[in-house]
């Protein structure tokens, strides 16, 4: 979690990743909707911009505030629950790991969740964050009503009506452009449990089972070791709600947090100290795959730890297109490794309706690169767009991307209507910050 007093008396903000920096002239806590309605009113008539940092983990300079930073930690909790509807309405500072058991006490639950629970609900929606399972959206599509304060201070609510509704269309992923998110409703599901099994398999094991495990399984996810033919699977299925028994909670924990997050860790500094090693780590890592079977609550199992620090770019491709780039972007890591050790996250996403989401109409597989903090990634970031290009990726917009006004034009067919509805909401642009305005 930031630290809101060093962010009071420093003006001074970093992304986690420490990917964008800048300084900023004033800072607001708002606790309420009034409080966000009197600051917005009044940086409207000194013509000052705004960005609401949420938990500062995009990779991109997104949330980058340039004179007014504003953060909603203080407007967080569960605010109200339609049982019969079956929706939840949350302050939009709430965090993920805050919501699951906030709906358990309820005897609810999210329908999907991604893997780093560290974010605000409203950023993770704002940006498209999203888990895996061919049958469900992001989180951004479990959204049905927004309520939030625009570009001049007044404050509006929208509730979905239907998959070719413009506006809902337009907030599904609006990256705070159209105004301060202050309370979403999301539709949540009866609180549910996960059968998780963790394996290791070859490459072309997983690229021969990928379609029939998308359908035999709700979740199913990769973990690719560049250099390796290894990857690690997570197939996840629902089950009947039940607690992570507290013997497999302490182990699970203790091998995540010991072997996956330290180990790995070390494994990282002798790799940024001698980047002819990431070969060898990278391999180890692979090896090293365990091979384990968890239940619990979904909230419980679906995010995992991540505490060695990392660069990521992350990339929508359709799904047909998946196998085909799969097995160039295989080839083009045997001829040159590009000193990485970072496995590759491979997940698959249902096609959405948000005009600004990377899955926008398209059943999608998406691929995340990582690099160790500290370690040149330029050259390995710049390959990798190039080849996603080949198959029309579209970038994560919270993940280090090389989008320009062309390229957004050209994967986001429907910009102009978003840019239509932006200005309609902040005329002024004041929550324009330098990256939106290189786009726009």
């Amino acid at each position: 979690m930031l630290s809101l007093k060093t962010l009071q008396s420093k003006k001074r903000w970093s992304n986690w990743a420490e990917t964008a920096k800048g300084h900023f002239e004033e800072f607001f806590t708002p606790g309420n909707v009034d409080e966000v309605q009197t600051i917005v009113a009044s940086a409207y008539k000194r013509k000052k911009r705004i960005r609401v940092i949420g938990a500062s983990h995009s990779f991109s300079s997104i949330a980058l505030p340039e004179e007014i930073c504003l953060s909603l930690n203080e407007m967080r909790g569960l605010d109200a629950i339609d049982v019969e509807k079956g929706e939840a309405t949350f302050w939009a500072g709430t965090y993920l790991y805050e919501i699951g058991p906030l709906l358990k006490e309820q005897g609810f639950a999210l329908e999907n969740m991604g893997d780093i629970q560290e974010q605000t609900i409203a950023g993770a929606i704002s940006t498209g964050t999203h888990g895996t399972g061919i049958t469900l959206g992001s989180l951004s599509s479990q959204v049905v009503k927004w309520e939030w304060i625009d570009g001049t201070g007044a404050y509006h609510s929208h509730r979905r009506e239907s998959t070719e509704d413009p506006l809902a269309n337009s907030l599904h992923v609006s990256l705070g452009l159209l105004g301060i998110l202050v309370r979403v409703t999301l539709k949540v599901l009866p609180l549910y449990s996960l059968k998780v099994t963790t394996f290791r398999a070859s490459i072309e094991e997983g690229m021969t089972n990928w379609k029939k495990d998308l359908t035999l399984f709700r979740h199913l996810e990769w973990f690719w070791f560049p250099g390796t033919d290894l990857i690690q699977v997570k197939q996840m299925e629902l089950i009947p709600p039940e607690p992570q028994k507290k013997w497999e909670k302490t182990k699970s924990t203790i091998s995540k947090n010991v072997i996956e997050n330290q180990a790995f860790y070390l494994l990282s500094e002798i790799c940024r100290h001698n980047p002819k090693r990431t070969q060898w780590a990278s391999r180890l890592s692979a090896k090293t795959i365990p091979n384990r079977v968890e239940t619990g609550y979904g909230y419980e199992l679906f995010a995992t730890p991540r505490k060695v620090k990392f660069y990521e770019s992350e990339i929508a491709i359709p799904i047909d297109q998946f196998l085909v780039c799969l097995e160039e972007l295989k080839k083009g890591l045997e001829e040159n490794p590009f000193f990485v050790h970072f496995p590759i996250e491979i997940r698959f996403v249902k096609g959405e309706s948000g005009y600004l989401n990377p899955n926008y109409q398209q059943d999608s597989a998406f691929l995340a690169f990582h690099m160790y903090k500290g370690m040149p990634y330029e050259a390995y970031f710049r390959w990798v767009w190039n080849v996603m290009e080949k198959y029309n990726g579209r970038p994560h917009w919270g993940k280090m991307n090389n989008l320009t006004k062309e390229s957004v034009k050209k994967n986001y067919p429907e910009w102009t209507t978003f840019l239509e509805k932006r200005e309609t909401y902040d005329p002024t642009g004041i929550y324009l910050n330098k990256y939106f305005r290189a786009l726009i």
